[in-house]
């Protein structure tokens, strides 16, 4: 694993451990909603994160691009697929998502070395 995706992984796991050691009830369900929420349902988990991706892209938040972009890699995500995935988030959310895309490829490309 490269060190952009260790590096988010490790700092991710360490502030959600955290956060779960001192968060309210209501945090944890928030958290459990977001798990649950991305499960096999009407859509498989592969088309979920996909959609998650585009929606982090537009939205522009680089930790939930990372996420998404790991859990589609993980269901199979193809590089023409992640194409797709990347010109529906630059249609929708405009050029301001372009710095965006260039640190998704990155992100993308890095997973996809490993």
């Amino acid at each position: 694993m490269g060190k952009l995706v260790e590096e988010f992984n490790n700092y991710r796991t360490k502030m959600n451990d955290r956060i779960m050691e001192t968060s309210n009830t209501n945090i944890k369900r928030f958290f459990a909603l977001d798990t649950t929420t991305y499960a096999d349902g009407a859509l498989d988990v592969k088309t979920k994160e996909m959609l998650g991706l585009v929606a982090s892209m537009v939205l522009r938040c680089d930790d939930c691009i990372k996420y998404h972009l790991e859990k589609c890699y993980t269901e199979g995500v193809n590089q023409a697929e992640i194409n797709e995935v990347f010109m529906i988030a630059n249609l929708v959310g405009g050029s301001i998502v372009i710095p965006h895309y260039r640190r998704a490829v990155e992100y993308w490309d890095e997973l996809s070395a490993s």
